[in-house]
């Protein structure tokens, strides 16, 4: 589990440090937020990647709920809710807003680690090739074709287009993308992703009506246009 680095958010000193022990006793890294501006801001204004969420739904400044909106607008990463009401109502709520899985508190750490666990499995393993629509890509060739076609991509072409299939469907902001593509310590002009993008849609031909322009935040692969060709 090297190098998985998880996201603990809960107001409860004494909940973070038992997740945190159980999680690094499995050889999980952890950062620990204690109320939902923290979470927030650890999750888009760090340089570390987290690559799973635990989160409390009853917390000061933002309450959960606010949080995993916030992450869904912006990334599919596995969010674990925590909660101490355990009725149906709550349960469907967190799945509608993407919520990954549910745990009820006072809970087993050995049952929510084993439910982490299957998480981070699902999420880890390899995948060597990437398809929307027409559009494939071969991540270990770098190849990418269309219609069959291969089209010659840049690498940064090559890795905002796949930054879009990964997260597809979803506005992403050009600071979004600026800051995956370009890395966190990038600091340039947002319009480098106006660039870029202009450049990839024009490679991409009749599949270029895939990256939709999402007006006031930045752009989106529209799941929608997806079996137009």
């Amino acid at each position: 589990m090297k190098n998985i680095n998880v996201l603990v958010a809960d107001d409860e000193f004494r909940i973070r440090k038992l997740l945190a022990e159980f999680l690094q006793r499995e050889g999980y890294k952890v950062l620990e937020a204690e109320d939902g501006e923290q979470a927030i801001d650890m999750m888009f204004n760090s340089k570390t990647k987290i690559d799973l969420v635990i989160l409390d739904v009853m917390m000061p400044k933002y309450d959960g709920w606010f949080v995993l909106e916030r992450i869904r607008e912006f990334s599919t990463v596995p969010v674990v809710m925590l909660t101490a009401r355990s009725d149906e109502y709550d349960q469907l709520k967190g799945f509608k807003l993407g919520a990954d899985d549910y745990v009820t508190k006072p809970f087993s750490p050995s049952v929510l680690m084993a439910r982490i666990n299957k998480i981070v499995k699902r999420e880890k393993v390899e995948v060597t090739d990437l398809a929307f629509g027409v559009i494939k890509m071969s991540l270990a060739s770098r190849e990418v074709f269309v219609s069959e076609k291969r089209i010659e991509l840049t690498p940064k072409e090559f890795e905002l287009l796949k930054f879009f299939i990964d997260n597809k469907g979803i506005a992403l902001s050009r600071d979004k993308i600026l800051n995956a593509v370009w890395n966190y310590d990038y600091f340039g002009d947002l319009r480098t992703v106006d660039t870029h993008i202009k450049q990839l849609r024009s490679k991409l031909g009749d599949a270029a009506n895939y990256i939709s322009t999402v007006r006031s935040i930045g752009y989106r692969l529209d799941i929608e246009n997806e079996n137009l060709h």
